[in-house]
């Protein structure tokens, strides 16, 4: 199963548009969070919200994660150990206020986290590859050097 989510700001009709049209081809069952978008998807299930406990559970059986560039929806696929391809939104084309899913994209691509798609085909590109890996596994916890420089900080301020 592929789980698709925009998050719950804004509606994304352009990557959902894309994302039916190419799941079209798969014989899979795709279900997607498309939050009060006009587009309406002919060849996934669809679902506007879905509250915390349902969208864990979904996000959980997927085999693929495909969303925009949100860290929230990044960061529980790198913690669960999920292949995920994010589109980021665009602000110049009204998607957003500013420009900083592209930027949050690239970083997460430079680093060998995540698969990015910054239009169209290159989104079919990767989806229609028939085995996507996870990239990176994150881990719940903070590593102990995070903790201990932390630490640092609040009772030195260093």
């Amino acid at each position: 199963m592929i789980f698709v989510t925009i998050g719950t700001q804004a509606p994304f009709d352009r990557f959902i548009e894309a994302v039916d049209s190419i799941v079209a081809q798969l014989d899979e069952e795709v279900i997607a969070q498309t939050f009060k978008g006009k587009y309406v998807p002919k060849n996934m299930n669809t679902i506007d919200f879905l509250p915390p406990d349902e969208f864990n559970q979904i996000f959980s059986k997927a085999r693929i994660i495909i969303a925009h560039a949100g860290m929230g929806t990044i960061l529980s696929a790198l913690v669960q150990g999920k292949p995920i391809i994010v589109m980021p939104r665009i602000a110049a084309l009204g998607e957003h206020t500013n420009e900083h899913q592209l930027a949050t994209a690239k970083k997460m691509k430079d680093l060998g986290y995540i698969y990015v798609a910054n239009n169209e085909n290159e989104l079919e590109d990767l989806i229609l590859r028939t085995k996507l890996k996870s990239l990176y596994k994150a881990s719940d916890f903070a590593s102990s050097n995070l903790i201990e420089s932390v630490k640092g900080f609040i009772i030195n301020g260093k």
